[in-house]
């Protein structure tokens, strides 16, 4: 009775989902693109994919979006299957990519909820992208869904992907935790810290999402029969005085330093935990032999 509940839960949070991205729309594309700490979180994610991609890989792009990172992965010479739970994403994607070199990377777009991944075959990818969190909206079913991100890998591919940083959204947000602790009650507000469970909000038209502490994503690739072979944060300096970093945005030189320590200081241990998104690179623990 108990895993019907858990399973109804975690259908109607999955429409919730999908109706936010579909009203959301195109402010999808300009999230990471609209102010400085959202540019320097575009150059993070970059160059996280970037050490994992090889030309001539098959991607699933899984929670796709607008097109980011498809047009990146067709840079880096994959070719991609483009996934989005919602549809209003998916023909954001399409438009965002017609008429450009990177639509011809672009093999179909299917809508596919993270959660089922059923229809393709074992091993039929080099690697999954899941950016923007597709993972953080699986709920109860996050397990599963790895499990099935996994499947679809090849042996010695990986998944990459984004879930929210419980840790690291508390830090950054924090003023607006407080505001939210006074309206909910603070008994809920510790709630939401204990479990990164947004839904714990009660609102039935909001966004909701499960974020993570890295400890929490390790034991999920464990459990889904992976590991974490690398994470790091999005962002660390960043996430501070944005005047400070418009000024040396302002200066090529400069900026171009910046962003070679924040990436550094993004992958340290430490910083993990400390931004608003976990990045990380999965891969099976004892793959199969397809």
């Amino acid at each position: 009775m108990l895993l019907v509940i858990m399973v109804a839960m975690t259908i109607e949070s999955r429409r919730q989902v999908r109706r936010y991205f579909d009203t959301f729309g195109d402010a999808e594309w300009d999230r990471l693109s609209g102010d400085v700490a959202g540019r320097v979180s575009l150059e993070v994610h970059r160059r996280f994919l970037a050490r994992f991609v090889r030309p001539g890989d098959r991607v699933l792009e899984v929670g796709a979006g607008p097109g980011r990172f498809t047009a990146e992965l067709a840079a880096l010479g994959a070719s991609i299957v483009v996934t989005d739970l919602s549809p209003v994403q998916l023909a954001l994607n399409e438009e965002h990519l017609r008429g450009g070199a990177a639509e011809a990377s672009v093999e179909r777009r299917e809508v596919v909820d993270v959660c089922d991944t059923s229809r393709y075959a074992d091993g039929e990818f080099d690697l999954v992208l899941a950016y923007g969190g597709p993972l953080s909206y699986a709920f109860e079913q996050a397990g599963d869904a790895l499990r099935g991100l996994l499947r679809v890998t090849r042996p010695g591919g990986l998944v990459v992907g984004s879930v929210m940083s419980l840790l690291g959204v508390w830090r950054h947000f924090l003023p607006g935790v407080v505001t939210m602790a006074e309206d909910i009650g603070e008994d809920t507000n510790d709630l939401i810290l204990r479990t990164g469970d947004l839904r714990h909000k009660g609102d039935q038209d909001g966004h909701v999402c499960r974020m993570f502490r890295h400890r929490d994503l390790a034991a999920l690739a464990q459990a889904a029969g992976g590991e974490i072979v690398a994470a790091a944060a999005s962002n660390w300096a960043a996430l501070g005085d944005p005047g400070a970093l418009a000024a040396l945005e302002a200066d090529p030189d400069r900026w171009a330093r910046f962003l070679e320590h924040e990436i550094a200081a993004c992958q340290e241990p430490g910083a993990v935990d400390g931004g608003t998104h976990i990045l990380f690179a999965c891969a099976a623990q004892n793959p199969p032999v397809y």
